[in-house]
């Protein structure tokens, strides 16, 4: 079929205006990121996760020639925060920094608003840190055994401390409780921050913190140790014992956090932020920074991260059932 000669030239102008548009956007995504982007944490400053997210976003800052800008929205155990992202454009200027209290999230809140897999472009895992068991110094307990005793004998004036419901924090309490018979009070707070706080304070007693934020409050003789959450003894205090070498098993509860963005977000932004998270563990000073938060990397592909995520919430589902907690 023959068109005629100005319809050929007005379709060789659609044509070629097409593949500039095209090329205009491949080069958008190339060029990623163009202007300053956030990383929202659902915690507020000074926890766990606000301390890790600002690390990757003080390298991604540098690997990227962009600022990545760290924005607390604490509240809902994480899912205000959470919420806020899954309904963001898709464009990577706005990412989630998730912890594994998402995955938790997704049994303890029978009404929530979000589906971590559905909702969600997985990145990269950004680190895994253990829980310890942290007490205020006024606790007559030198160990884990001690502590139970204790807390069975001063049954209503003992509470515990966590980041939120649906922390991991609240769960290894919660789990606590179902292997030891203790009816200790939950007391949930805005992030890990402010629950150190109250608990340096003397207002609560107890806490099962993230690794980062509680050791250097330990090291400073603010708190007293007495036990790692994870299966085997951390490399940052080789002398603390497992919770199951203290007599309290099975327990293994693992914290971790790593970076997704909205669904649909575009494959080539999703691969150059993973790209640079992954070269930051290699960093001497990045490697440095996570051995004093007793923190570990573990590089993975964003595909390995969407299976790790989905494989998290599967493995709390049954926790939370079994600890009977519950948040409307």
């Amino acid at each position: 079929m023959t068109f005629p000669l100005l319809t050929r030239r007005r379709l060789a102008q659609g044509t070629a205006a097409c593949l500039a548009a095209c090329a205009l956007g491949a080069s958008a995504q190339g060029s990623y990121p163009t202007k300053p982007v956030r990383i929202v944490v659902g915690f507020s400053a000074g926890g766990s996760t606000d301390v890790v997210a600002r690390i990757m976003a003080r390298e991604l800052t540098e690997a990227l020639g962009q600022s990545f800008i760290v924005e607390n929205k604490p509240g809902g155990g994480s899912n205000i925060a959470t919420e806020y992202v899954a309904q963001a454009p898709a464009d990577g200027y706005t990412l989630l920094f998730v912890a594994v209290t998402s995955t938790i999230n997704q049994t303890l809140y029978p009404n929530i608003k979000f589906d971590l897999n559905r909702d969600f472009d997985a990145i990269a895992l950004g680190a895994k840190v253990p829980n310890v068991l942290v007490v205020h110094p006024s606790v007559p307990a030198k160990n884990v055994k001690e502590l139970i005793a204790w807390a069975k004998a001063n049954s209503d004036k003992v509470s515990y401390a966590s980041s939120g419901s649906g922390t991991s924090i609240h769960m290894a309490g919660e789990l606590f409780k179902v292997r030891t018979g203790l009816t200790t009070q939950h007391v949930p707070y805005k992030g890990s921050a402010p629950a150190l706080a109250d608990l340096m304070g003397g207002q609560v007693q107890f806490s099962f913190d993230n690794m980062p934020a509680a050791w250097p409050q330990v090291q400073a003789g603010k708190l007293r140790a007495l036990a790692v959450t994870t299966k085997k003894r951390s490399p940052t205090a080789p002398d603390l014992p497992t919770m199951e070498e203290s007599g309290v098993a099975p327990f293994d509860v693992t914290s971790w956090f790593g970076m997704v963005a909205p669904k649909g977000t575009p494959k080539e932004v999703i691969d150059k932020v993973n790209k640079a998270m992954n070269a930051a563990f290699d960093k001497p000073e990045v490697k440095a920074s996570y051995a004093k938060l007793g923190a570990v990397a573990e590089p993975t592909t964003p595909a390995q991260f969407s299976q790790f995520i989905r494989s998290e919430v599967n493995n709390w589902a049954p926790v939370v059932k079994a600890s009977g907690a519950k948040v409307d």
